[in-house]
């Protein structure tokens, strides 16, 4: 089977298995080389969970707990298998990452565990809590980054559907087609009080909540426990559609619930919970939100320019080596967030993007803005555009990497 992208509306709906390993040794490859330049890691995790492990930085924070600091890492995510009978499907891009993973980790002698299941179910929780007991071990650092369009209350089984809209009133703003570099105007319709509501079930800090005090209750964290969660801010002119929508009301019940975990576990175990605000990435959603994509291709053209453009295992390496685990306090903003979102909010970047967004035009678009590299990262979230994989080679296989 010959694999290529499949594009519909903005988002790619298969993935290629070697070009998905070929990325996840690349990242791999990264850390190292950090870590051989950093030589000293103060405060090291030994034993690292991540929440959503597969894609996105959910898989660079395992990476990077790894392959930089050398923790024992157990991973949870729910991912659709690749299947050779009774026709050739290939499965998820996070089905191939967690087997990459998985490979290069036991050839390094790291243990890893990974789960392949429902990451909101009371189930899962207690399969993490038998893999740490079985492995003689107590978790150091719990990372949150399940990013799901729909959550299963373990409870009672009500079923919440989370949205990507406006509050008050409609939101219009340009986007760009990722494959042709089209400018076009879409619009998203303002959301219901029940779909903000279902949106803060499903993406807030409730899930996260449940993990860490079920995991307090098993006895299984270590002394001096970290967790952390991911969200994000960006720039005003996306805030109607972001910050000050549905899912900035689920980011801000994130950010709420990691001020009150962080006083539980300070009075328990001296541990810690923080939200880290982190640089806007191309992921398989932010491609179909308006002014995301445009915005992100002009911020990417900006960054690279000044010298300061990161992908998520660039985000995710700074994050442990220079927030977390520095041997000192976690520096954070006056409301408790980790900002490794600096480089994209510095003025001297954020001045250029607004100038070039004010006068952009299908004309001038490949002048300001940086489609190529774009294009480049949201096909490689699929195992597409990776270097040295050729694509033209038959793929024996889709059930492994």
């Amino acid at each position: 089977m010959i694999i290529q992208p499949m594009i519909r509306s903005n988002m790619c709906i298969n993935a290629h298995p070697i070009g998905c390993a070929a990325d996840v040794k690349n990242q791999i490859a990264y850390v190292q080389q950090k870590k051989a330049e950093r030589k000293t890691l103060a405060d090291a995790p030994k034993t690292v969970l991540v929440l959503g492990c597969s894609t996105g930085y959910g898989l660079a924070s395992r990476i990077a707990a790894a392959f930089e600091f050398g923790a024992t890492t157990i991973g949870v995510s729910f991912e659709k298998e690749g299947t050779d009978t009774p026709r050739q499907k290939p499965g998820t891009p996070g089905f191939y990452n967690n087997m990459a993973f998985d490979k290069e980790a036991k050839e390094a002698g790291l243990k890893s565990v990974t789960f392949n299941g429902d990451a909101f179910s009371h189930e899962m929780r207690e399969n993490v809590i038998n893999a740490v007991k079985e492995l003689g071990a107590k978790i150091d650092l719990i990372v949150y980054s399940v990013a799901s369009a729909v959550r299963v209350d373990p409870d009672n089984g009500t079923m919440y559907r989370s949205v990507l809209k406006p509050l008050g009133q409609t939101f219009t703003g340009d986007t760009i087609d990722v494959m042709t570099g089209t400018l076009s105007t879409i619009s998203a319709e303002p959301a219901t009080e029940e779909e903000a509501a279902n949106t803060v079930k499903v993406m807030g800090g409730e899930d996260w909540a449940l993990w860490v005090r079920r995991l307090l209750e098993a006895g299984v964290l270590a002394d001096g426990c970290k967790t952390v969660a991911y969200s994000y801010i960006g720039p005003s002119l996306s805030h109607a559609i972001y910050r000050d929508g549905t899912i900035g009301g689920a980011k801000k019940h994130l950010e709420q619930t990691a001020r009150d975990l962080d006083a539980e576990l300070k009075s328990t175990l001296n541990g810690e919970a923080y939200v880290s605000v982190n640089k806007g990435l191309v992921t398989r959603s932010s491609a179909v939100i308006p002014i995301i994509p445009l915005y992100l291709s002009v911020l990417f053209k900006v960054m690279k320019e000044q010298g300061s453009h990161e992908g998520c295992i660039e985000q995710m390496e700074r994050l442990f080596a220079e927030r977390l685990y520095t041997g000192e306090a976690v520096p954070t903003d006056e409301n408790h967030l980790i900002r490794i979102d600096d480089w994209e909010m510095d003025p001297k970047v954020q001045t250029v993007v607004d100038e070039r967004m004010a006068k952009i035009t299908q004309e001038n678009f490949a002048e300001l803005a940086d489609l190529e590299g774009y294009r480049h990262d949201f096909l490689a979230t699929n195992g597409f555009d990776v270097a040295g994989v050729d694509y033209s080679l038959d793929v024996a296989s889709v059930e492994t990497i």
